[in-house]
Order: C-alpha cells, then structure tokens, then sequence
C-alpha cells in the first residue's frame, strides 16, 4: 500500500510511518502542504491519503478537498483531535472517507486503511459510494427508512437521526459501511443469531483477518451511537456473531 501522509507533529509522524513502514506499506511523510505540493498533484499514484486536520498553513480539510476534486477516486483519512459532531461533518464534506481520532493505535488505523482501499476496489473507485451524499441529496424512498426504537435510519442518505421523547436527538452522519452494516442489522433483527461470517461476505465478500478487524471496529461504532437509547442492543454471541435487539 503507498501512502500520502501529510502530519506536522514530528514524534507522531515518525512513529506511524515507521510502524506502517515495518508492516510493508511505502509512506511519503511531509510535514506541510507546501512541502507535499508535488505529491499532490501526482496523488492518483497513490492507493490513500492520510491527512493531519490541524496542519500549519493550509489545514487538512482544504488539502482534502482540493484531493476529492481532482483524485475522485483516492481513499482519504483525516487524523484529527477534534471531536465534535459538526467538525466530523466538516471532513466529510470536504471529501473524507473516513477520520480517526487522536489519539490512536496503529491497529485502528490500519484497519481504517485497509477498509478505506478495499471500499475503492469492490466499489469500482465511486467516490459517491465511499463517503456521505451531500446536502443535496435528493430525497429518500419509503422503503429505506427504517425506524427502531428512538430512531430513524435514512440509508440512502447515510443518516441516524436520534429522536427521543425529549426532542434533544442528533444526526450521526453514517459511512456507507457503517450504513450497510446497520441496515442489515435492521433487516435481520429478531433472528436469533446473524452469522458473523455472513457478515463479512455480504459487506467485503471476504472474512479473512483485517475485514474481520474492520467489523470489530464498525460494531463498536455503532454501538456508541446506538448506546443512547437501552432498549436498541447490538449483543455479541462470541464465536458465532451477532444478535440485533429492539426491545417493545
């Protein structure tokens, strides 16, 4: 895997491209976006971009932007410290696939890695199937909103809207695998048990070790958004799979 990796704090930057280095990924590390100016305008040669959010001149999301537009077809991952919904939506919209937040391990980031650049292979590099419709997304059909218990899942805008009594919900704007892996969690709720190696052929077509990695890392994500509302349960039958629960 080549990796464009744009990160201006030196101890950090050193000890990812090291680690990714020793796992027989090729990094190109810089520090600025003046400095990785040509790099990115040869990105396409490239199999993801790895962007710091908080970097000296120009900031991440702007680079990423500029990357979506002319590298429609480029993986890009935004390492940030911020950890507000709306700055989340900030990457997203500027052309993210995905984000990790700081601080991290290196096994969450390759595993983030390796799903982004097996997204672009079984996807055929549509970016429109790699990262949230816009604002503009046209309206959703009936048939793909699904509603369980205090929310509302609008799969084909990649949204879980929060709607407890209170009023007082959020929207979680989902992955396309976040939302492939809820809807069929939904579609298959009541099941006794949803086979995790069915899982992993239905969303990778493959279970081998990272996609396995990937699924771990998706459930708990999940299960942090799911987690507000007690009667929505996503139970592990360990060494089997899993069982999706709407209580009421």
């Amino acid at each position: 895997m080549k990796v464009l990796y744009l990160e201006d704090e030196n101890l950090l930057g050193r000890i990812v491209k090291e680690s990714l280095e020793s796992r027989g990924c090729v990094i190109d590390w810089y520090t600025d976006g003046h400095a990785a100016r040509p790099a990115l305008e040869q990105a396409a040669a490239y199999d993801i971009a790895i962007l710091d959010v908080q970097l000296p001149g120009e900031d991440g999301f702007t680079i990423g932007q500029r990357l979506r537009e002319k590298f429609p077809r480029l993986p890009i991952l935004y390492l940030t410290a911020r950890v507000q919904a709306k700055d989340v939506l900030t990457g997203f919209e500027a052309g993210g696939n995905d984000y990790v937040r700081k601080p991290f391990s290196m096994e969450e980031l390759l595993v983030r890695m390796q799903n982004l650049v097996n997204m672009r292979e079984n996807d055929g590099g549509n970016p429109e199937n790699q990262h949230p419709a816009p604002a503009a997304a046209p309206p959703s059909s009936a048939s793909e909103l699904y509603e369980f218990g205090e929310f509302l899942f609008d799969y084909p805008n990649l949204r879980l809207h929060h709607r407890p009594p209170s009023g007082a919900g959020k929207v979680h704007q989902l992955s396309h695998r976040e939302a492939e892996l809820l809807r069929l969690f939904v579609r298959l709720r009541g099941q006794s048990v949803i086979q995790r190696k069915r899982i992993l052929l239905d969303l990778w077509h493959d279970d081998g070790f990272f996609n396995s990695r990937n699924l771990d890392v998706y459930v708990r994500k999940l299960r942090a958004m799911l987690e507000v509302d007690p009667t929505v349960r996503i139970i592990t039958l360990r060494g089997v799979g899993y069982r999706f629960v709407v209580e009421g």
